[in-house]
């Protein structure tokens, strides 16, 4: 039997990407429930993409569950590298993880309509993928140039959708949203950028980790490596203090931002969203997967203090 049409206007979800940041999408998420607001489409990109598929899947508890139990560890087990070198990570592991996580899900079998943005390198056009094979539109959106290998598909190089489109409020208004809540992970909140002292005060954390697990390691190799340590490692990390330069991964990222930020703030100029949530995440880098519980709770904050100011009419 067929459903009765709603007459109230019809929600959109536009998920920005933001790597690790995309914790706070599920923090907004878990606050809109709280507050009735139905969604009707959703739209994401990169991280967003991922955040999306899983709340039209249904999974997004169990992605919740996975990202409160990351660790560098854990993260680490994605890096499969590739070869050849058209992207520093394979991505199958990715794949894997992805095809875990929604279950089999196609575009055809979601709870509502999802779109996931990428960009295609032959032109830079941007791709909405929102029909075929749910865990390779995916895993395209998240295709950080670099750093992911591209997906390819129909002669198209997809790559990460932040490079044309990266919190995509047209796509969720072209699905037919009439209003579109947007949330944002990577606004300057305090008006510069604040990922250079997070991301250095992280390498001294790391520097300090690592120090420990030397000395306390009792493996062989491990021995090896301490008893290189005066000699080898304390150049290093004397030559680290001096310059302060960001690994390859995070240069990938924070280059990306720069162009994201450009063509974000062109976007909302030209298409405001009717409510934009951005969550105070700008001290976190990229790659802090470890901080998802801060985040969640971030994300669920400022989506409760946007709307209790909100007036949807």
């Amino acid at each position: 039997m067929d459903m009765p049409e709603r007459n109230t206007p019809k929600i959109g979800l536009a998920l920005g990407g933001g790597a690790a940041r995309g914790g706070a999408h599920l923090g907004v998420i878990k606050a809109l429930e709280e507050e009735g607001i139905q969604v009707d489409f959703v739209s994401g990109t990169s991280i967003g993409a991922i955040v999306g598929a899983a709340y039209a899947t249904g999974t997004l508890n169990h992605l919740e569950d996975f990202t409160r139990n990351l660790d560098w560890q854990k993260m680490a087990r994605f890096y499969d590298v590739a070869l050849p070198f058209s992207g520093l990570i394979d991505g199958r592991k990715v794949t894997r993880f992805l095809e875990g996580l929604l279950e089999g899900h196609s575009f055809a079998t979601l709870s509502c309509p999802l779109s996931v943005v990428a960009c295609d390198l032959n032109d830079g056009h941007e791709v909405d993928l929102c029909e075929g094979n749910l865990v390779e539109a995916v895993r395209a959106s998240i295709s950080i140039p670099g750093l992911f290998r591209p997906v390819i598909k129909n002669g198209e190089i997809l790559v990460d959708g932040g490079l044309v489109n990266p919190v995509p409020v047209s796509v969720v208004r072209q699905m037919g949203a009439d209003i579109v809540i947007a949330v944002d992970l990577n606004h300057k909140s305090k008006g510069k950028v604040a990922n250079k002292t997070a991301m250095l005060s992280e390498e001294a954390r790391t520097d300090a980790s690592e120090d420990s697990k030397l000395k306390n390691n009792t493996n062989p190799l491990m021995k090896k490596l301490e008893a290189l340590e005066a000699s080898g490692l304390s150049r290093i990390r004397a030559w680290r203090e001096k310059e302060t330069v960001p690994n390859l991964a995070e240069i990938m990222m924070l280059s990306l931002d720069v162009m994201g930020t450009q063509v974000r703030e062109a976007r909302f100029r030209e298409d405001p969203p009717d409510l934009l949530i951005q969550p105070e995440v700008d001290h976190i880098t990229f790659l802090e997967f470890h901080r998802a519980k801060e985040l969640i709770d971030i994300g669920y904050e400022e989506a409760k203090s946007a709307l209790a100011k909100w007036d949807m009419e």
